[in-house]
């Protein structure tokens, strides 16, 4: 096969691309494949529904097929809505002739389209019988509940075990492995997924996504299984990474914001944080996450930390808070060490903890004394945040760095505030330390590096990881003055000792005023 497999979708279309030969498309490119396609009908439709159908005639099916074969080798096929006996006969004799002459036979998936969302027949009992018969000649069937119970001929499966049954039987009577799933379902827990073969059943579990873009999930679904087979990967294994994908897909499709019904799903959920302008990832997760700057800056918190009006007690809280968080801070710091993948990124998150450590003992020293802090649920909240982040390197760092970049980025405006008769004089002067802005220009650099060479999936991961600690942020901006206060800790020395104590330090990132 080659290195890019040549996929091609029989199927009949939908104009607003979210289901039959459009989505196959996608789905082929989203996956590694290059997408080739052979209509079967053309189909006047949108996410509220199908209006019409036009069938070309059986003769010009036939040149479409023999147009591609002759000149392409094809790695594998997916089947979709073949409409008709003339149609199936078709393609089941071009099936027969491709596989039987070429080199090396292509993979072939049949989503069997048999029964309407609505649960009308689609195809007459002549139909059904010749759809039958092909799934003889095919290496995977993909039908959904309703469709497994009329290639069975029998009633639609209510439970898992009873569906698993049904699977069972279709691939004892056709000879072929059974992709079976559990969408349709009733509830709202666990949606499981499974391939089975007579003897033989390889569950995969996955949350059930209450969305209602799920127009061409079984299109999509087959078409990925198709790639990933072609691309060497046997039917288990494509099944758990078509699954992943899907569920992302099912997440982000209502971002799409395409139709008034039942919406597609975002075939490209995984590519599309690196489709910018820029071409850089950090520069589009900062221009996404341009509502939560804007409402950083116009937080009561820092409008009156900027203008001296903020209130010592609930200023002298967030400093307690911070101590919490820095600790922590400090240990997810030397978790990027350990994990990182150069000498050069091992030193500079080392670092980091190193001086994490020391300002948070300053701000004891100086502000919460002896006293032990009682973490507040927000500052918990993107504590742990971060620490679910950890496992993996390119997540964590891209968790981590919102706390680098937006203090540079507010604290350049606060400095511009500052003047000797401020309120907040003595602190406002730590800000815009040029030692911290390079430091984050640095850690910029270094998850842009990450996420350049992190595949789609842990990509996408890094995209959650960056906009939750930038939502996180935001709320420890919101906290001090949101009543989220824990007892009053009376500072053991002024801010000004706290300033010169920032000042003296080694370190050259002030962190304490990072929250």
């Amino acid at each position: 096969m080659s290195a890019i497999p040549r996929v091609l979708s029989i199927a009949g279309t939908d104009p607003t691309g979210g289901a039959g030969l459009q989505a196959d498309l996608k789905s082929i490119g989203a996956l590694g494949g290059y997408g080739m396609g052979v209509v079967t009908a053309l189909v006047a439709q949108n996410t509220c529904g199908v209006r019409s159908v036009h069938v070309p005639p059986a003769a010009f099916l036939a040149e479409q097929l023999d147009a591609v074969s002759d000149d392409v080798t094809i790695d594998a096929v997916k089947l979709g809505m073949l409409h008709s006996v003339p149609l199936i006969e078709v393609v089941a004799g071009w099936l027969a002739r491709v596989r039987s002459s070429a080199p090396a036979a292509p993979v072939v998936v049949l989503d069997p389209v048999m029964v309407a969302t609505s649960g009308d027949r689609l195809l007459d009992e002549k139909a059904e019988v010749a759809v039958r018969r092909l799934c003889a000649q095919v290496d995977l069937v993909t039908p959904n509940l309703p469709e497994l119970a009329v290639l069975v001929d029998e009633a639609p499966a209510r439970t898992w075990p009873d569906a698993i049954g049904q699977a069972r039987r279709l691939a004892r009577a056709s000879g072929t492995t059974v992709l079976l799933k559990g969408g349709h379902l009733t509830g709202e827990g666990a949606c499981p997924d499974a391939i089975v073969t007579t003897d033989s059943v390889h569950e995969v579990l996955g949350r059930r996504v209450l969305t209602t873009n799920t127009h061409g999930t079984g299109c999509s679904l087959s078409s990925a299984m198709a790639t990933l087979a072609a691309r060497g990967l046997d039917w288990p294994a494509a099944l758990d990474r078509a699954k992943e994908w899907l569920t992302g897909a099912l997440e982000h499709g209502a971002a799409l914001d395409v139709g008034h019904g039942h919406g597609p799903v975002d075939h490209f959920h995984e590519l599309r944080p690196r489709m910018t302008a820029t071409g850089s990832w950090t520069a589009a997760r900062w221009h996404a996450n341009a509502a939560v700057r804007e409402a950083v800056d116009a937080c009561a918190f820092v409008v009156t930390l900027g203008d001296g009006t903020l209130d010592r007690d609930q200023f002298h809280w967030y400093l307690a808070q911070d101590a919490y968080y820095l600790g922590e801070y400090s240990r997810l710091l030397a978790r990027a060490s350990t994990l990182a993948p150069t000498r050069e990124e091992q030193v500079f998150w080392a670092r980091g903890a190193a001086t994490a450590l020391e300002e948070e003992a300053a701000l004891h020293r100086s502000h919460v004394g002896d006293a032990s802090v009682e973490a507040s649920p927000t500052t918990l909240a993107y504590v742990g945040h971060l620490h679910a982040a950890s496992g993996e390197y390119a997540e964590l760092v891209a968790a981590l760095l919102p706390c680098y970049w937006l203090y540079a980025d507010v604290g350049e405006r606060l400095r511009a505030l500052d003047h000797d008769r401020h309120a907040f004089h003595d602190w406002l002067g730590t800000y815009g330390d040029p030692a911290f802005v390079q430091a984050a220009s640095e850690a910029t650099t270094i998850v842009e590096r990450a996420a350049h060479h992190a595949p789609s999936a842990v990509c996408a991961r890094m995209v959650k990881a960056f906009d939750r600690s930038m939502a996180h942020e935001l709320a420890f901006f919101e906290a001090p003055l949101a009543g989220r206060r824990a007892p009053e800790v009376q500072p053991s020395t002024s801010v000004s000792d706290r300033r010169t104590s920032a000042a003296s330090s080694s370190s050259p990132i002030p962190w304490a005023a990072s929250h």
